[in-house]
């Protein structure tokens, strides 16, 4: 099972999602959280595998929440799909700065809310190929103009292909395909990038691709 903490403000938009994803056979909710604060409490207490997490909330917001949560290194298989209103650059920047795996508009269509639960269990990230490429490519000019440097020196030729994959959005069968590899194989890859970056997830990878400059503004797929 899929246990899932839900963070929202309004009653009535957890209690649409909590019908919702308690209908699919993997899937359970196992705690809801109306503020900041109570996500974090609730979310050390239940150990969740996935948090839908509000942008906007009293008490914390749903950013410092997230960053709140990915501090705690008992949580660290746990992640987490920032949710809200509007699709906006800003917003998307400081989702993936906080540690997010994911990031959804409130009117998303209910079967890719499921789809985007299970991606972000799996441990894809969940941004699409154009929106990774625009926002990652301002963070990592940023990251430049600050003068931060990412080491690669213990990352194979092999795994560079697949680290500047992911930061073009790719997943695992997709990195398989271009590389005529198995997706188990990608998957492999993919673990030991981040075991030898130290990253906690792929939505954590894509920045360093670009950061690295191993994908850069304007590359396409």
């Amino acid at each position: 099972m899929i246990r899932i903490l839900l963070a929202d403000d309004q009653t009535l938009i957890r209690a649409g999602f909590r019908a919702l994803l308690d209908a699919e056979p993997d899937m359970e909710v196992v705690s809801e959280a109306g503020t900041g604060r109570e996500a974090v409490r609730l979310a050390a207490r239940d150990k969740p595998d996935v948090i839908l997490m509000d942008i906007r909330m009293p008490d914390d917001d749903g950013l410092t929440a997230t960053r709140r949560i990915l501090a705690d290194p008992t949580l660290s298989g746990t992640r987490i799909i920032i949710l809200t209103t509007f699709e906006l650059d800003e917003y998307i920047a400081e989702a993936v700065r906080a540690g997010a795996a994911g990031f959804l508009v409130k009117d998303t269509e209910p079967t890719e809310l499921i789809r985007a639960v299970r991606v972000v269990h799996d441990g894809d990230a969940l941004l699409s190929p154009s929106v990774t490429r625009r926002i990652m490519a301002q963070m990592a000019s940023q990251s430049r103009a600050a003068g931060k440097v990412i080491p690669l020196e213990q990352v194979t030729e092999r795994e560079r292909e697949v680290l500047a994959l992911v930061g073009e959005g790719l997943n695992n069968a997709e990195i398989a395909e271009r590389l005529f590899i198995t997706p188990l194989t990608a998957k492999t890859h993919v673990s030991r990038i981040m075991t030898k970056l130290m990253v906690r997830d792929r939505s954590q990878l894509v920045v360093l691709a670009y950061e690295s400059g191993l994908v850069r503004p304007g590359w396409s797929s």
